[in-house]
């Protein structure tokens, strides 16, 4: 008979990855479950996810095309690529919280790694940002806007993204299962974090005694790493790249220490 040694147990930071490991297929079916309840009965369907990215530019772009049409070239492909960015990262970080926070009763039902919640939120955006890349390919081919080869660095970018957004989806869950009013106070957190990112305006318009807003906005990093191939069909700067990459890490390194340090009290909690 084998006996269990809690002392030989992994760390809960290396042991919540490899339960999640073994899980991998309980992740796949609840970002399954996620695409078929958001479309069920819909009539529209998928198209939908078609929809509201382009609704809420021609909205923006209306509003806003007249101040910056002449200084930004091709703006509806400028306005739209940051747009999918913003979207995809507050719809992540926010189910993140609302599937762990909601989805409690199944803790108490079976045991599963809690950072499939967070982890399925990530991949369903994930499918609905690929969803959305279709109008974006079409506003650019109705604008007039080149493709270039630079668009092969949209993988990267995308991966940057996400690993900033689970990280930070993770860590907002921690606070959301002791602090029920996170969730709340998130969405204000959002609108005005939203101005403060350069995506319906340009951010050399900023005074510069202002530029340091967006030194310290990481979201200013990760719009632009995904924006500039496609509006500027070059690469963003190598700087940019490398905060991208320093801010994607450590958000998720931050955010997973934080849930797995307090995971086995989740399911009391929520």
């Amino acid at each position: 008979m084998e006996i269990y040694d809690s002392a030989k147990r992994p760390s809960p930071f290396i042991d919540e990855f490899l339960q999640l490991l073994r899980y991998r297929s309980l992740v796949a079916e609840l970002v399954a479950r996620d695409i078929k309840t958001r479309y069920k009965r819909s009539v529209l369907g998928v198209a939908w996810t078609l929809l509201n990215p382009l609704a809420t530019m021609l909205v923006m772009a209306f509003v806003f095309q007249t101040l910056f049409q002449r200084t930004v070239e091709h703006y509806s492909v400028y306005l739209l690529s940051a747009l999918l960015v913003w979207q995809f990262f507050s719809t992540t970080t926010t189910h993140a919280m609302n599937q762990l926070v909601w989805g409690g009763a199944l803790l108490h039902r079976i045991y599963l790694p809690k950072s499939v919640f967070a982890v399925s939120a990530v991949g369903t955006g994930l499918v609905n940002l690929l969803i959305s890349l279709i109008p974006l390919g079409v506003v650019m081919a109705l604008t007039g806007a080149p493709l270039r080869p630079a668009v092969l660095l949209l993988p990267l970018a995308v991966l940057l993204l996400a690993m900033f957004s689970l990280g930070l989806g993770l860590l907002l869950s921690t606070l959301a299962v002791y602090f029920v009013d996170v969730l709340n106070m998130y969405v204000i957190v959002l609108t005005m974090w939203m101005y403060l990112t350069p995506i319906f305006y340009p951010a050399d318009i900023l005074p510069a005694s202002f530029q340091w807003v967006l030194k310290v906005n990481p979201m200013y990093y990760l719009v632009e790493i995904f924006r500039s191939p496609v509006h500027a069909g070059v690469g963003a700067p190598l700087a940019a790249w490398v905060a991208a990459a320093l801010v994607a890490a450590g958000s998720l390194i931050v955010g997973w220490w934080a849930f797995t340090k307090q995971a086995d009290e989740y399911a009391y909690r929520v």
